[in-house]
């Protein structure tokens, strides 16, 4: 069963709605000069929660040493017009990561966070795009200069699965 859309829901996440092939590309090392890419397939499938100010996007990784599964979870603050994203990895089922927190500009949304990785505090970016139709975009940087430089340490090519329902049935 699939509960109504609330009329004010924001719309800014619709293109990722349904199930997806996932291409991962992940740096070997992060904030390490590295420049090993590993790369590793993943399936996704993501459903309108909250009545549309949030959705849920349930996450298989198929890593060359293991398969894990994750959630990404976002909700949607109507005063601020921000949204919040926080991730649970399944390997670590008590812990959700700070979430990222930004809103979305002429298509492309951008969301920001203070973390720590290894004990050195750090700024963690997300940037979501779709730059070709239908074929959605992710990546995750790290910064630890306040953001003045950036290592993108993490993309994410999404692609049409077999069975997908765009709008979220």
């Amino acid at each position: 069963m699939s509960l109504a859309m609330e009329n004010a829901a924001p719309r800014d996440f619709d293109f990722v709605i349904g199930d997806w092939i996932v291409s991962h590309r992940r740096l070997k090392e992060r904030l390490a000069g590295c420049s090993e890419w590993v790369a590793f397939d993943g399936a996704s499938s993501t459903r309108h929660v909250l009545g549309g100010f949030g959705n849920i996007e349930d996450n298989q990784l198929f890593l060359p040493e293991a398969t894990y599964r994750a959630v990404a979870l976002r909700s949607y603050n109507a005063d601020t017009k921000s949204w919040f994203i926080w991730w649970l990895d399944g390997r670590l089922p008590e812990s959700l990561d700070i979430p990222v927190v930004g809103h979305f500009v002429d298509g492309v949304g951008t969301f920001f966070a203070d973390d720590q990785l290894n004990g050195q505090p750090i700024k963690v970016r997300f940037t979501w795009s779709v730059p070709v139709a239908d074929q959605p975009h992710w990546e995750q940087a790290f910064s630890t200069d306040g953001g003045a430089t950036w290592e993108t340490n993490w993309t994410m090519e999404f692609s049409r699965g077999a069975a997908h329902s765009p709008h979220g049935a």
